[in-house]
C-alpha cells in the first residue's frame, strides 16, 4: 500500500471546498496502471463537478486529465508497459500525484510532446477535434465566431480552425485578451461587453455567420442566436456564466432554421477507436505546427483552489497546469 496527494472535496461549493489530503493507494487492479502524474490540466468541467453543476457523489477527488508515467501494471495489461509516458481524460480523480486508472483510457504521448503539453492540449484538444470535425465539419472559408478565443479551448481552436480555411472572429472579455486572441489568429475581435451580433453582422456584410461555437453559455446564448445566418449551428459547449436557459423550439425557426446542439466529449470518445481516431488527428495538428500548448498559468496541487479562483474570475488565458 502507497499513498498519494490529492485535492478532494467533501461537500460541494466554492473553491473552499477543497482541500489538500493524503490518501492510501492500494496496488492497480486487473486491467489497470498505476501512474506517477507529472502534470494536471485544469479544465471548466472541474468547477462544473467542484459546484454541483454536474452531480455527483462526495467525497471527491477533482480533475479527469492529467499526463504521467507508469509505474506498475495491473493483471492483464499488456498495451503499455512501466516506463511509458501516457496522457488521459474523462477519468474523474485527476486531481493526484499517483492513482489507478484503466490501460484502456491511457494515451501514449508521441515522443516529441512533453507531459505538460499533452497535460495542457488533449481535453481541450479533442474538445477541438469534435467540434471542427464530428459535430459539424467546419468547411474552408467559413467565417465563424468564437467565444472565449483567448481561452483554453480557443488557444487550440482558433489556430486550428485557421489552419483549415476558416476565417475567426473571436469574442473576448478584455482589451488585453483581444490582443492574445489576434495572436492566436482571429481576423477581427469584439469585446462581449458590446453589440456582439450587431458586429458580427457588419463584419459580415449583414449575412452573420453559419457556426457559433459559445463555452461562456447563459449570458451568450441569445447573442449567439442573434448572429446566425439561416440555417446557422449555435454549438454551445460550455457553462462559464452557467447552463443556458430553456427555449422553445419556435426560437430556432424564428431565427431562420437554426440548429442547436450541446455536445458533451466524452460521448465521442466513449469507444476506443473514437479515443484513439481524435489523439492521432491531435497530434497530427500538434506536429504540423496547427495546434500549439500555450501554457500560462502554472499552479502546485495544493494550490488548486487558488486556480479555481482564477479560472472563475476569467484571469487566466490559454492552458493552466497543476503540478504535482
Amino acid at each position: 500500500m502507497s499513498t498519494a496527494d490529492v485535492v478532494r472535496i467533501h461537500s460541494h461549493g466554492g473553491p473552499e471546498e477543497m482541500k489538500f489530503e493524503t490518501m492510501e493507494l492500494a496496488a492497480p487492479g486487473a486491467g489497470q496502471v498505476r501512474l506517477k502524474q507529472t502534470a494536471i490540466g485544469l479544465n471548466f468541467i472541474d468547477v462544473y463537478t467542484r459546484t454541483g453543476l454536474y452531480p455527483g457523489p462526495t467525497p471527491a477527488v477533482l480533475g479527469v486529465e492529467a499526463a504521467g508515467v507508469v509505474e506498475a501494471l495491473g493483471e492483464g495489461v499488456t498495451s503499455l508497459k512501466v516506463g511509458d509516458r501516457v496522457v488521459y481524460n474523462g477519468l474523474g480523480g485527476a486531481y493526484a500525484s499517483h492513482r489507478n486508472a484503466p490501460a484502456d483510457r491511457m494515451i501514449v504521448i508521441p515522443e516529441a510532446v512533453k507531459d505538460e503539453d499533452a497535460a495542457a492540449v488533449f481535453l481541450k484538444g479533442l474538445t477541438v477535434w469534435m467540434l471542427i470535425f464530428e459535430i459539424r465539419r467546419l468547411n474552408p472559408g467559413e467565417t465563424i465566431l468564437v467565444w472565449a478565443a483567448a481561452g483554453g479551448v480557443g488557444s487550440i481552436l482558433v489556430p486550428w480552425a485557421n489552419a483549415l480555411g476558416a476565417r475567426v472572429i473571436g469574442v473576448v472579455s478584455t482589451p488585453d485578451k483581444a490582443v492574445l486572441a489576434k495572436e492566436y489568429g482571429c481576423w477581427e475581435t469584439i469585446l462581449a461587453s458590446e453589440d456582439v451580433p450587431a458586429r458580427v453582422k457588419e463584419l459580415t456584410s449583414g449575412k452573420g455567420v453559419p457556426v457559433v461555437y459559445d463555452s461562456v453559455g447563459k449570458t451568450s446564448a441569445e447573442p449567439s442566436l442573434r448572429s446566425l445566418q439561416p440555417r446557422g449551428w449555435f454549438v454551445t459547449y460550455g457553462n462559464a456564466s452557467g447552463p443556458v436557459d430553456a427555449m422553445p423550439p419556435a426560437r430556432l425557426n424564428q431565427g431562420g432554421s437554426l440548429i442547436m446542439t450541446r455536445p458533451g466529449l466524452f460521448h465521442f470518445t466513449k469507444e476506443r477507436a473514437d479515443l484513439e481516431r481524435g489523439s492521432a488527428a491531435l497530434w497530427g495538428a500538434m506536429r504540423s505546427g496547427a495546434v500549439k500548448a500555450d501554457v500560462r498559468q502554472r499552479f502546485a496541487l495544493k494550490d488548486a483552489a487558488d486556480a479555481h479562483r482564477a479560472l472563475e474570475g476569467r484571469k487566466t488565458s490559454g492552458a493552466t497546469i497543476l503540478t504535482p
